[in-house]
């Protein structure tokens, strides 16, 4: 026996393999989280570049709040690597068991995976701002009152708990394998990365037109008026323009980055769940169950008559940007 079969022998019965193999079934979107992993020195790495042209200028740059993005950044990754195939699989399994279609994998069947997933995002990013449940975990992407590539990388590690995942849960009904649409998503979040900068200004205006453009995203974190609820997209703006919620840089002045109501901390269980403890605490005052069960999916600024007039959230009362 060579010294490679003993090798090979010794893996063989460590259990290694029958666990790699059961990962990939038990996590489901490992793929989309290698994809990430690959892409995360990469971030790293143009964050630093970013860093040595804007370091000297602190509105633009803060070092340890960079640094508590990626931590922010390693929970959101954390969360969806050991909770996603647990809970978003199961639903993405069954909706591709029922699928209506076979859709084999071809050029023109990613062109339609990728114009479902710019749909789909479109509808969950907008939901994430006027729908308070989903709000209350976006929200951490928004509260940064800066703009650099860092500000991609705050997220919040209950996102695979609150359910955001089900917008795209259609796809796989219609036939598209659960592991192309991680994939799809994985990589369109890669391309949203680059998007979150000052540095870059306008580009071409066929770009500008078709794409989401950090120009038209720094206008999605601005917290002026005109600017809240507005370019939800994540690779094209053509959506924001067929919906009525597309907005134009040029027009808006100079952009003031964050939410209306700034959480009270930077500790990152606070930026986690601030919001949340907002609206419980909301649910919690005097009224019939009906009345304090709105507070769930109303928009974020939505108070009940008679109750404090608080706005929560990005242009809503309490809002951040993403």
């Amino acid at each position: 026996m060579s010294l490679l079969d003993m090798f090979n022998e010794v893996i063989q019965h460590s259990g290694l393999l029958a666990l790699r193999d059961a990962l990939p079934a038990w996590l489901a979107l490992d793929l989309r989280q290698f994809i990430f992993m690959v892409a995360t020195p990469v971030f790293i790495g143009v964050t630093l570049l970013e860093y040595r042209r804007i370091r000297h200028d602190p509105d633009l740059f803060n070092t340890p709040e960079a640094v508590r993005n990626f931590m922010l950044g390693a929970g959101y990754q954390m969360t969806e690597l050991l909770f996603a195939g647990l809970i978003a699989f199961p639903a993405y399994a069954l909706a591709y068991h029922y699928r209506l279609f076979e859709v084999s994998l071809n050029i023109w069947t990613v062109l339609l995976l990728f114009i479902g997933m710019e749909f789909c995002f479109y509808w969950m990013h907008r939901a994430s701002h006027r729908v308070r449940w989903f709000w209350a975990a976006h929200v951490v992407h928004h509260s940064s009152t800066r703009m650099n590539f860092s500000t991609a990388m705050r997220q919040s590690a209950l996102n695979v708990f609150v359910g955001h995942w089900i917008f795209f849960v259609p796809m796989a009904l219609l036939g598209f394998n659960p592991v192309w649409i991680g994939v799809m998503y994985a990589l369109s979040l890669v391309y949203q990365f680059f998007i979150h900068t000052t540095l870059v200004k306008r580009l071409h205006p066929v770009v500008e037109y078709l794409f989401n453009t950090p120009s038209h995203h720094r206008v999605h974190h601005g917290k002026n008026p005109g600017c809240i609820d507005t370019n939800y997209g994540a690779v094209l703006i053509l959506f924001d323009r067929l919906f009525g919620t597309f907005a134009d840089e040029r027009d808006k002045g100079e952009l003031q980055y964050g939410v209306t109501r700034p959480p009270a901390s930077s500790n990152l269980l606070t930026l986690w769940t601030h919001e949340y403890r907002d609206m419980f605490r909301d649910m919690s005052q005097q009224g019939s169950l009906w009345q304090r069960l709105q507070h769930v999916w109303r928009p974020p600024e939505w108070q009940r008559d008679g109750q404090a007039g608080q706005q929560r959230g990005k242009g809503h009362t309490d809002s951040v940007t993403d």
